[in-house]
């Protein structure tokens, strides 16, 4: 999965159609060079017309770009999501990918077994901000020792919590739950404050409680599979912690209220209403509860995922299709560079525009870079920052304990099969975890069996 926002302006889920000839994918010809001598590339994830704002700051900073390097044509093709997993492997099979196209950290593996990725690891030595990318992140596109593409963003999950609702049930607001014990307890609070509030919320349904599953899984320092992705590992104590926890919450304590087989957009609601005091989430989330929801800046807390152990990271990418030339590739890395990886600047750094255009600036992603690139990208967040950024200092300081985790192979094949167990437990009473578990696992060693 990966989080909800498309960008920090953007966060309105909304479909637009994707622009996918065959003509238009791809390169053209040998050295991707167009009749006036230019090299030509396609690229996409552009935002779709529905985000005026971040769709006119793309345009202009392609048009900066091209107007700074005149023998580079960028063609961009618009699409929400910026990766359909309908229409993904259809188009990598039918050879159909933009010269730079965008992927989920989950996906950079399958694109190079399906060998659709160009290897550009003697080139990214003429990207200018490689280096100062964290390096695990730079590993996630990195296949037996060779580079085949570049991340662009990261998120990591944590735990939104309603500080109003916290202070209204006698807790301290500046101290969300630590573990998950804490979490339960504080959920029971809340939720007996009554008149429909509830204290914690999970999502059931659609690939979304698998997803959570699978968060609250690494919190717990459990794994989906094992080590080598040859194996489920969910039929674990850990694993039947989290089920249990759950099962605990919604008929012991109640603490979760009895409308279940929610989705992102339920539980958005019920907190940005004010009903709701904790879920899981990641940072982007927020400005999702303020701008569509109805909920408040001040109100809303971040604190890292309770358990101390682990949490799930995300994020996305671009990767080089396997028919560029050499002059398309170095030309794909410069539009990188410019468009997404310098620090305080382009379509990602530029906070002061973002301020103008009355986007939230200051919310607690997770750092791209290391060093110098690093302190120059947060000390102008910090000089634009437009929202209460000690709500979510929890967040940065318990983040630097926990392992950070990437999504399971098979992701959305292994996450349909949590679902079941997830929305078992928190629709019947009577549910039998150790069995949940155990069919869960046999179900996920057959999908792991088939790669």
């Amino acid at each position: 999965m990966r989080s909800t926002g498309f960008r920090r302006t953007f966060v309105t889920l909304m479909a637009s159609s994707v622009v996918l000839t065959a003509a238009a994918c791809g390169s053209s010809d040998d050295d991707g060079k167009a009749a006036d001598g230019k090299t030509s590339i396609t690229v996409n994830c552009e935002p779709p017309k529905s985000a005026k704002v971040d769709r006119s700051f793309f345009g202009a900073d392609t048009k900066a770009f091209e107007k700074a390097n005149p023998n580079i044509d960028v063609v961009t093709h618009d699409a929400f999501p910026c990766q359909d997993p309908k229409t993904f492997d259809a188009k990598l099979a039918g050879g159909q990918m933009e010269d730079v196209f965008y992927t989920y950290f989950t996906d950079a593996k399958h694109v190079v077994d399906v060998n659709q990725a160009a290897d550009i690891t003697s080139y990214v030595k003429d990207l200018k901000s490689y280096s100062s990318i964290q390096q695990q992140l730079r590993d996630i596109y990195t296949v037996d020792g060779k580079i085949y593409g570049v991340p662009r963003t990261g998120y990591s999950m944590g735990l939104i919590y309603n500080k109003a609702l916290f202070k209204k049930a006698g807790l301290d607001p500046d101290k969300p739950p630590a573990t998950w014990e804490e979490l339960r307890a504080d959920a029971k609070k809340i939720a007996a404050l009554g008149k429909g509030t509830v204290g914690y919320a999970d999502y059931s349904a659609q690939n979304q409680g698998g997803w959570h599953f699978t968060a609250e899984l690494y919190s717990q320092g459990g794994d989906v599979v094992s080590e080598d992705g040859k194996k489920a590992s969910v039929d674990t104590a850990e694993g039947k912690a989290v089920l249990q926890n759950l099962k605990d919450m919604r008929w012991s304590d109640n603490s979760m209220g009895s409308k279940q087989l929610l989705v992102i957009n339920d539980v958005q609601q019920m907190m940005g209403s004010g009903k709701l005091g904790m879920y899981l989430s990641a940072p982007d989330n927020i400005p999702i509860l303020v701008k569509e929801k109805g909920g408040n800046y001040k109100d809303l807390g971040l604190a890292p995922m309770p358990g101390g152990k682990g949490t799930l990271i995300g994020g996305d990418g671009y990767m080089f299709n396997k028919k560029d030339s050499p002059a398309q590739i170095k030309a794909g890395l410069k539009w990188l560079d410019s468009m997404f990886l310098t620090p305080g600047d382009g379509f990602l750094g530029d906070y002061a525009r973002a301020k103008q255009n009355n986007a939230p600036v200051g919310l607690p992603e997770p750092r791209l870079f290391t060093g110098a690139a690093d302190a120059k990208d947060q000390e102008v967040k910090k000089a634009n920052a437009n929202v209460p950024v000690e709500n979510y200092q929890p967040f940065l300081d318990g983040n630097q304990s926990l392992d950070m985790k990437i999504e399971p192979p098979q992701a959305q094949q292994i996450y349909s099969v949590l679902d079941g167990a997830v929305s078992a437990v928190l629709t019947k009473k009577d549910a039998d975890v150790d069995q949940l578990l155990k069919d869960a696992s046999g179900k996920i060693d057959s999908i792991l069996a088939r790669g």
